[in-house]
């Protein structure tokens, strides 16, 4: 077993109101070298919960640039290009924006992509 953090992914359309919709997981495993998202958004709840206010596309940009810079890919600009222990650290920092994350929560895992498959499923879907 695998010590593992992970956070939540949300979306807040009104951050002065802090209500928020959950989309997708963070999780990064250091022993397995494992940093990923997984997100889904349900555009039909997301509508009902923020009506016409948000721009999609936008909000997809922002969703993507944490899969950039999970991968570590040059297209996730400098913070890209961190260590994997800083781009976690990064991605999950407090911040007042239409993407937050939530607290970071630890746990033990074999297999940190199952992990962040259950995750998923239980905190998103």
């Amino acid at each position: 077993m695998h010590l593992f953090e992970y956070a939540v992914l949300r979306v807040v359309p009104r951050v002065e109101r802090e209500e928020f919709l959950n989309v997708g997981v963070i999780l990064f495993c250091p022993a397995q070298g494992f940093l990923q998202v997984k997100f889904e958004v349900n555009e039909a709840r997301l509508q009902a919960f923020a009506g016409h206010q948000l721009d999609l596309g936008e909000l997809y940009e922002r969703l993507r640039s944490f899969e950039r810079i999970c991968r570590g890919w040059a297209e996730g600009g400098p913070i890209g290009q961190l260590a994997v222990a800083s781009r976690f650290r990064w991605l999950t920092a407090q911040r007042s924006t239409v993407v937050q994350t939530s607290p970071v929560h630890p746990g033990l895992s074999a297999d940190a992509s199952a992990t962040l498959g259950r995750l998923f499923t239980e905190l998103v879907e």
